[in-house]
């Protein structure tokens, strides 16, 4: 697995798309975790996007941050198995959300969190972990 993590804007799609033209993209905001797995024919790369907007909504489905943080483990491990399995790479989009100002909103914090705790799921599974700013990518 490869991850790609900055903030807004940075050009993480931009360099995603350069070094995996023909890969297959999705958005787990618009179909949830286990989605990919009837979108990816395993015939090419496969991106997944969208993380802010699912981790939004979880959010308000699901009070228990710990339940939330080991849905999310079980979503990355199998992702991680169907790769392996698959012998193809799926990269994943995450958002920095780590830096500047902590919000003042119950709400507003737990997704900061929740995005910190996925970024560390992820990076912990990832072959390699890409920074993303102003248009260039550093491996961490």
């Amino acid at each position: 697995m490869q991850l790609f993590i900055g903030g807004a804007c940075a050009g993480k799609r931009d360099l995603v798309t350069a070094r995996f033209p023909n890969a297959i993209w999705y958005r787990v905001d618009d179909a949830g975790l286990g989605g990919w797995q009837s979108v990816w024919g395993r015939r090419s790369s496969l991106v997944i996007t969208g993380w802010p907007g699912w981790l939004e909504h979880a959010l308000i489905a699901e009070p228990d941050d710990d339940r939330l943080r080991a849905r999310l483990v079980m979503a990355l491990d199998a992702l991680v198995d169907a790769e392996r399995d698959s012998r193809l790479e799926a990269v994943l989009i995450l958002p920095e959300m780590g830096r500047g100002i902590v919000p003042m909103a119950t709400a507003d914090r737990r997704l900061r969190d929740l995005a910190g705790w996925l970024a560390q799921d992820a990076a912990a599974r990832a072959e390699a972990v890409w920074y993303v700013r102003h248009g260039l990518a550093r491996r961490l």
